[in-house]
């Protein structure tokens, strides 16, 4: 049986407790806060929760802000915050689906700009517009604009 993210969580909140790893528990439990806010802010009555891919979204949305706080950290010299929000990101990585590896992403790069017609440069942003509606969750959409820009050039 696949677990979804939900059931995922709940299980490595366990594991961790029962290990007594702290600073994973901690992210763990930061990570279910997340969910269950932007589920209260989706439901308003209706009961429903917010789907895998709002998940993965809002997962990204954790790794982007905590990747942004380690410039700022190096930047201050403050090293060890820098290691503990890395083990952060490493958790939160844990619970997101798979990204393309590079020899996919560059036939998915190949298939979209044939099937749209893109031409040049200007045709970056209608491309990277369809590949992320073909492979949502799937992307590292810098990896893949650089791979856009390459063929488009």
């Amino acid at each position: 049986m696949i677990m979804n993210v939900r059931e995922q969580l709940q299980a490595a909140v366990k594991e961790a407790a029962h290990h007594d790893e702290r600073r994973r528990l901690c992210t763990l439990r930061l990570m279910q806060a997340a969910i269950r806010d932007r589920d209260q802010a989706h439901c308003v009555g209706n009961g429903e929760k917010i789907t895998q891919a709002e998940i993965a979204a809002l997962l990204a949305k954790m790794i982007k802000q905590r990747e942004e706080q380690i410039v700022a950290d190096r930047k201050a010299g403050d090293l060890e915050t820098v290691r503990q929000t890395k083990a952060e990101i490493e958790t939160i990585r844990e619970f997101m689906p798979p990204l393309m590896d590079e020899p996919t992403l560059r036939s998915a790069c190949a298939q979209v700009v044939n099937d749209i017609g893109a031409a040049g440069l200007r045709d970056v942003g209608r491309t990277i517009t369809a590949l992320k509606k073909r492979y949502p969750d799937q992307l590292d959409i810098g990896r893949a604009s650089n791979l856009v820009k390459g063929m488009l050039r």
